[in-house]
Formats: C-alpha cells, structure tokens, sequence
C-alpha cells in the first residue's frame, strides 16, 4: 500500500515563478500572435513583451520562447495541452 506522500506528486517549481515554453511551428504571419492568445487563456498576465521569436536558418519555422508567470502545476498542464494540440503548432518545450 501507497502512503500519501509516495502517491504525492513531487514539483521541483516553487509558484509562482517564470517559466519559459519553447513554441515551434512553420512559418504564419499571424503564428506569434496566435500562440499570444492560447497562451493569455490560461496565463493572461503574458504580453508581448514574453514573446522572443526566432526564424529557422532556412526561413520555413518560427520559434517562439514565451516566458509565463506560472501559478501551479495545473496551469503549466492545461497550458501546454492547449499548445501541444493546436494545429499551428509542432513542438512545445
């Protein structure tokens, strides 16, 4: 039998704290502003000011790092399923 603190999920973040999330797709005009938005629906404190965007040495992909002020756990999760499932998107980090 499992005792609560082994059935406990251990978090190495303490929150709040920053959190930067590498975002990949291929290249949209409106792809920054489109991952903005998904990511102020669960971290609406973001602006555009936590964008840093990349472009692939070829041209083809763009690459975001959006840094977040994350609350929880839960947050992060809901997050980057939002992200990992949208259809501009390739990779999340």
């Amino acid at each position: 039998m499992m005792t609560t603190a082994q059935t406990e999920q251990t978090d190495v973040f303490e929150f709040p704290c920053r959190f930067p999330l590498k975002i990949m797709g291929e290249r949209h005009e409106h792809f920054a502003a489109t991952i903005l938005t998904v990511v102020q629906g669960h971290a609406p404190a973001t602006t555009e000011v936590d964008v840093d965007v990349r472009e692939s040495s070829s041209g083809r992909f763009l690459s975001l790092t959006v840094t977040v002020t994350a609350e929880s756990r839960e947050q992060l999760d809901n997050l980057y399923r939002a992200l990992t499932s949208h259809p501009m998107v390739k990779v999340v980090l």
